[in-house]
């Protein structure tokens, strides 16, 4: 059975993005990321495709008009557990599923906390000028999933391969954890050096990320 997965996924645009393809690569464990299975597919989004996401990911109206729609995509049975680069979009964008999700993003800046952490940034840093071929075919779902893959690799070195999905998750769950101030009047600060008032302010705030939340009242994972 897989249980885990790693997804990517490629939509409209930015504004209330509709699914247009998908991918994901299942891995045997954190300790191995053997391939066992892999899919990629493309979706009609009942939504015209905006011209930036064409620029991006080369993939026209034109391309996904005879598609199934969206709705049509499900992670294999049994997955209990996807991985992805800012895996929180790709989970709302295939409707939420009960999963736990393990985010190589937040893993990123917790580990290399300067400069890029994109997929191609991160690449680059830790795979040198071998990741110009990789990145020649960045943007289309498969070739993202399998960056992410390689990405993840080379985080498992670093934090010493945890040897289920559910250690893994829970060290993502603290790595999600920010500690410094991302936006707003004290955007660079250390949260943990931010005024009480402005902390008890923020929360009152609607849709506050609730990982900052977490940070905001001083708690850890």
């Amino acid at each position: 059975m897989i249980q885990a997965v790693i997804l990517d996924t490629e939509t409209t645009g930015l504004v209330e993005p509709a699914l247009v393809e998908a991918a994901w690569i299942a891995v045997d464990s954190p300790q191995g990321l053997l391939i066992c299975d892999e899919f990629s597919g493309r979706f009609n989004p009942g939504k015209p495709i905006t011209f930036g996401a064409m620029a991006t990911h080369h993939i026209t109206n034109e391309d996904v008009a005879s598609c199934p729609p969206p709705s049509e995509f499900s992670l294999p049975d049994g997955v209990q557990y996807i991985v992805g680069h800012n895996v929180d979009f790709d989970w709302r964008l295939i409707g939420e599923p009960k999963v736990k999700r393990i985010c190589t993003l937040a893993f990123c800046r917790k580990l290399w906390p300067d400069d890029s952490h994109t997929l191609g940034a991160m690449l680059y840093r830790l795979k040198g000028p071998m990741a110009r071929d990789a990145l020649r075919a960045v943007h289309s779902a498969r070739a993202d999933a399998y960056i992410c893959r390689m990405i993840l690799s080379e985080i498992l070195s670093k934090i010493g391969e945890p040897a289920t999905w559910e250690e893994l998750w829970t060290l993502c769950e603290a790595a999600r954890i920010p500690e410094i101030m991302a936006f707003g009047k004290h955007k660079g600060a250390r949260i943990a050096d931010i005024p009480a008032d402005y902390k008890q302010w923020l929360l009152r705030q609607p849709d506050v990320d609730p990982y900052l939340q977490i940070a905001l009242k001083g708690k850890r994972a």
